[in-house]
């Protein structure tokens, strides 16, 4: 796969003249694999994501029961937007109904990423084709005071997955590798460290990120859930049963006793989504193999790739950019 279909078709020409004119107003950086970062709001983008994101701002007309799952790309968003699907899915399917969503979809379509999927092209998709559902269910990798400028004062619910910065790093490493059909590039490994501790990566500062969302969860705790996926992985029951409860569908006594959560549990595991057929052999809008998308799914696997002073250097620059925050890794 070449790197242009990998960034799905990075086309300047297709950019409007407001968003080229934007960006040539903007601090400016080449990537890793050689494409080009614009700094906008303070995060980075590839300028047709920047388009997305444009497009959310002006366009989205939120509804007061969306529901938004947020994150760093590659920071156990797939598992949260399948956790998710199953939770507000069960009134109408249980996990163990053959017609379950799930079965049939990678929960990377069920849940579209706002900006690089519904409105990277066009201010004004048409949802009611894609999520005719309700609650409707979207995603996003932009940060939360980019996000709130599209919420326009919505009462929506956003829930954020965060993950060890080294974990996440290691496993975008290995999506990158997969979908450029390259086994476990070291020099890719390297480029995308130094990417990281520069600040200059897509949709970072990494630290930024989390920071936005911590900060927005502990200002509105009852629209904003902060997740941290090492404490999903460590208690998943658990984690579930709080998030059933912030998106205001808690499980209910006989639910517990009937095996819901179990079910939901055991569909929406790692190593049973990675066994579907959908997920085997299906490929996203982006181009993008499903399968690519699982890997492990281990907290701590960074210690296997990067090196000690890699991790070292990592660890000192979060624990400086998060300090006095209350968040620590």
């Amino acid at each position: 796969m070449e790197k242009k279909e990998f960034w799905m078709n990075l086309r300047e020409e297709d950019l409007t003249k407001e968003t080229k004119t934007l960006i040539f107003s903007l601090p400016s950086e080449k990537e890793y694999l050689g494409g080009n970062l614009c700094k906008y709001q303070g995060s980075w983008y590839y300028y047709n994501f920047l388009q997305g994101v444009l497009n959310v701002q002006r366009g989205f007309q939120p509804q007061d029961t969306d529901v938004i799952v947020a994150s760093f790309p590659k920071c156990g968003t797939l598992w949260l937007k399948a956790l998710t699907v199953a939770l507000l899915e069960r009134s109408k399917n249980r996990s163990s109904e053959d017609q379950h969503p799930l079965l049939f979809n990678n929960p990377h379509n069920l849940v579209p990423v706002l900006e690089m999927n519904l409105y990277r092209d066009t201010p004004k998709p048409d949802l009611r084709k894609l999520l005719s559902s309700s609650p409707r269910l979207f995603s996003t990798h932009m940060p939360y005071h980019t996000l709130q400028e599209a919420l326009k004062d919505s009462p929506c619910k956003v829930v954020y997955i965060c993950r060890d910065a080294k974990d996440s790093l290691v496993s975008r490493w290995h999506i990158i590798c997969r979908c450029l059909n390259k086994e476990e590039d070291r020099s890719i490994l390297e480029s995308m460290f130094e990417s990281f501790c520069s600040a200059v990566c897509l949709f970072g500062p990494f630290w930024d990120h989390i920071l936005s969302y911590w900060k927005a969860s502990l200002e509105n705790p009852k629209r904003i859930m902060f997740m941290r996926y090492d404490e999903v992985n460590a208690d998943t029951r658990g984690q579930l049963k709080k998030l059933a409860e912030f998106l205001g569908c808690p499980f209910s006594e006989e639910e517990v006793n009937n095996g819901a959560v179990d079910e939901i549990l055991e569909m929406c595991s790692l190593p049973n989504l990675s066994s579907l057929e959908v997920n085997k052999t299906g490929r996203s809008i982006n181009g993008i193999d499903y399968k690519n998308h699982f890997r492990k799914g281990i907290v701590g696997d960074w210690k296997n790739y990067l090196t000690p002073e890699m991790g070292n250097k990592i660890d000192m620059i979060m624990e400086e950019k998060l300090k006095d925050s209350g968040l620590k890794f």
